[in-house]
């Protein structure tokens, strides 16, 4: 053990938990509160005293390791890339300075010399006045700079640490990282975090910075000071988006999770709207329209939304967005452009859900027109849908806004999972995290939310097709589909609604079956003929006596290179009574049998009573719960 002579602490009361590089100390006293599925609180994080390590959380925390070790050359990059613009931009003005020079005649000395000394007077002139400089003008160095020409490393802050153990991985595990500060408003969890910042050694002391303050305050008083932001909040993180977007440096990057999947799936939509000013839906795709809901969120508090937003004149570029046991988390970048801005409208969207059937539609709130080189910015076109639903004939239900432009950087999500699998050893959640980038890199970017064929064959009663089949039904027809990291059984594709139901119909003809009702939505859309012009090819023995009027026949793309290849891309959870925990502080009775499992309950309220006297104890003995 690594224990320093300053900390008066006696080591044989902690017991030690290693994640990659970093270690944390737990008290031995308090074991029975480990719990490996436990996340961090909101308010109040959960100090060691509480519980910290999370099986979930490492899946977490692997990956925004894995986009920080991306986002750091990337940084670099783009940086030399404006160096370079702007000594190419200084040097064009200086040749253009000096011919014009050599093209004036100097007649005398005397005229010379006066020109000399007008020259003097008039550069004071202009530098006495208070007026922006162009981009030659600018000085080589700017915020983020040691000095001309070079870049400091990255700042982060991690405004909710609890223990730290965050802030530690990051310190010891991404080369290049400046310095970590770690914020808590707890006492208890800043004393952790500070002796667990001196467990881990001179690295982390040099770089990992504990302090007691309200994150909010903090973020709001250094603006624009930190590269990269993360936000990792028990429950929602709408609170804190306000104060992030203005802490974020230019091109930084903000990386925020939300756990409170029943308000952004739909189960409280009022809550949902108070927070995030959007309005979700129950579809089998709500976990997807939670992440965009969550991107439309920042997006529209740092340009559209309250009174503080349009002061900030800020826009975000998604990098990744990932939706991953029971919580979604995305990592944006931030820039600063009043005229970026503008194009927020075209990105957001709200969703016409028919409530008979699986068909949506997507109403973007904005749109352009391009007149020579001018665009002006509209209202967009609407209704999308008519009052009663074209397929079924039953209502909709309109949600969101959510955001309808694309939620990952395939760039990025490449070069994050070509680095993840060459140092698949660092990586402790390497199986998790590398299965969740595969399937990403294969979605397709430009195609909101997704259908599932489940789903469609309950609303016609028939028997299912094989992805297969469905897929390659699909890419006959002309038009492209993909999975979704979101549900195994999610299909993306950019068929219309019509186009989808057409091959279904096909599916029915050559799979027929029962009578329905014939107010029933299955009736409705089966009692139209199908209109796409393909043939299904069968046996000659096989052929139906009527034509078919889609292509079943497997095609080339039908599967994935993952699927070709047998990667694993949706693992099984990873232990028994899988799902979100307590917030911290909250005591572990009976009714938690299900969510916590006997054996946790059993042990939390035997060290509950421990701790209770005696008299108290007679009075609050409960039989145990089998």
């Amino acid at each position: 053990m690594r224990m320093t002579k300053q900390m008066s602490t006696d080591v044989s009361d902690y017991s030690i938990i290693k994640e990659g590089e970093a270690e944390i100390l737990m008290h031995v006293k308090n074991e029975v509160f480990y719990n490996k599925t436990q996340a961090y609180s909101l308010m109040k994080p959960m100090s060691l005293q509480k519980g910290c390590k999370s099986l979930v959380q490492v899946n977490n925390r692997d990956i925004s390791i894995a986009v920080l070790r991306a986002f750091i050359p990337k940084r670099k990059q783009e940086h030399e890339a404006k160096l370079s613009k702007r000594t190419k931009a200084a040097k064009k003005v200086s040749e253009e300075d000096a011919s014009e020079l050599l093209a004036k005649e100097a007649p005398t000395d005397s005229d010379m010399h006066d020109e000399k000394s007008n020259g003097e007077c008039s550069v004071q002139k202009e530098t006495s006045l208070d007026e922006p400089h162009s981009i030659s003008e600018e000085p080589i160095g700017t915020v983020g700079e040691k000095g001309p020409g070079e870049l400091k490393p990255p700042r982060v802050l991690e405004a909710l640490s609890a223990s730290g153990l965050r802030a530690l991985r990051y310190a010891r595990e991404v080369e290049g990282i400046g310095q970590v500060v770690a914020l808590d408003n707890d006492k208890v969890s800043v004393e952790a975090c500070r002796r667990n910042i001196k467990f881990n050694g001179s690295v982390a002391s040099s770089k990992v910075d504990s302090q007691l303050a309200d994150a909010r305050v903090y973020m709001l008083t250094h603006p624009k000071e930190f590269d990269v932001v993360d936000l990792d909040p028990y429950g929602s993180p709408s609170v804190f988006l306000d104060y992030a977007v203005q802490c974020v440096a230019d091109g930084g990057i903000l990386m925020c999770t939300a756990t409170d999947m029943a308000v952004l799936c739909g189960g409280n939509g009022e809550a949902c709207y108070s927070k995030y000013g959007s309005y979700p839906l129950r579809g089998k795709y709500c976990h997807e329209m939670a992440l965009r809901i969550l991107l439309a969120s920042i997006e529209a508090l740092e340009s559209m939304g309250g009174s503080h937003a349009n002061r900030y004149k800020r826009y975000i570029v998604p990098v990744l967005s990932v939706q991953m046991d029971f919580y979604v988390r995305v990592f944006v970048r931030i820039y600063t452009s009043a005229s970026a801005m503008k194009n927020t409208p075209l990105k957001v969207s709200y969703v016409y859900q028919c409530t008979g059937c699986d068909s949506f539609h997507l109403q973007p709130i904005g749109r352009t027109v391009s007149k020579n080189n001018s665009v002006r910015y509209l209202p967009g076109f609407g209704p999308v849908v008519p009052q009663e639903c074209s397929d079924c004939g039953k209502k909709f239900n309109m949600g969101g806004p959510i955001w309808s432009a694309p939620i990952h950087d395939q760039e990025w999500v490449t070069s994050i999972l070509a680095d993840v699998k060459s140092m698949k050893d660092r990586y402790p959640a390497y199986n998790r995290i590398s299965a969740v980038l595969t399937t990403i890199s294969e979605e397709l970017p430009d195609v909101p939310l997704f259908l599932s064929l489940h789903n469609l064959c309950a609303t016609l009663k028939c028997t299912s097709p094989s992805a297969v089949i469905f897929r390659s039904a699909v890419l006959n027809a002309g038009y492209r589909i993909s999975g979704t990291h979101v549900n195994p059984l999610g299909m993306k594709t950019d068929a219309p609604m019509d186009v989808i139901w057409d091959i279904m119909r096909c599916w029915v003809k050559i799979h027929p079956v029962k009578a329905q009702q014939p107010d029933q939505s299955g009736s409705v859309i089966l009692a139209k003929e199908p209109v796409l012009q393909v043939i299904y090819p069968v046996a000659p023995s096989l052929k139906p006596n009527f034509k078919v009027k889609a292509s079943f026949a497997r095609a080339v793309a039908s599967l994935s290179k993952a699927q070709t290849k047998k990667v694993a891309r949706f693992l099984p959870n990873p232990e028994r009574h899988w799902g979100p925990k307590l917030r911290a502080g909250r005591q572990v009775t009976s009714k938690h049998v299900s969510l916590l499992g006997p054996d946790a309950v059993n042990g939390s309220r035997n060290h509950q009573e421990d701790k209770e006297p005696n008299s108290k104890r007679q009075k609050t003995d409960q039989p145990a719960v089998a």
